[in-house]
């Protein structure tokens, strides 16, 4: 599996027993979603391993206490400290609406109610504060927050977002 293929899960965090049994921060607003995995892939150097889960219970919202087949000794567990866990793609709940993943997104074109085509969406910055769309338009980069209240309508057929941008956003960027 390429890491390409699959989204950001969580990380494994902490060692909750000697038996090898770890802790995963779930990076997920809803956390009961994977409450029952079957499997996860695991981030080891530069590969995804599977590993398969024999139990594994929710706690404290977003912490998922786990044990892993093959995983039975502390030192076992301090080989997958601080790894990241992921999922196929295949496996996210499907969005609709206005609702979408970062990921979906890229290449979709922006056009705001005002200005017209702004230009095509070439990342997410979710580093700041505020989440922003990176979008690129003739060489030069503008920066639109990823507010619900700009964001207008989600047009996956069309690879299309409408957003309301407040006035003279877009020719900071420009001018």
């Amino acid at each position: 599996m390429r890491i390409e293929d699959c989204f950001y899960l969580g990380k494994i965090v902490k060692k909750h027993s000697f038996k090898g049994e770890v802790v995963i921060k779930l990076d997920t607003d809803e956390p009961e979603l994977y409450r029952n995995m079957e499997s996860v892939f695991v981030g080891l150097g530069n590969n995804l391993v599977p590993f398969f889960i024999e139990k594994s219970s929710l706690s404290k919202g977003t912490m998922l206490r786990v044990k892993f087949e093959d995983v039975s000794s502390e030192e076992d567990a301090d080989a997958i400290m601080r790894a990241g866990i992921y999922l196929p793609l295949s496996l996210l709940p499907k969005l609709t609406g206005n609702k979408f993943y970062y990921h979906e997104v890229i290449g979709f074109k922006i056009i705001d109610a005002s200005f017209g085509e702004v230009g095509v969406i070439k990342n997410i910055n979710d580093t700041s504060a505020q989440p922003l769309f990176e979008i690129e338009r003739e060489e030069k980069e503008i920066f639109i927050p990823m507010i619900d209240d700009f964001i207008k309508k989600v047009d996956r057929a069309n690879q299309i977002i409408e957003v309301a941008t407040p006035e003279g956003l877009i020719d900071l960027y420009l001018g």
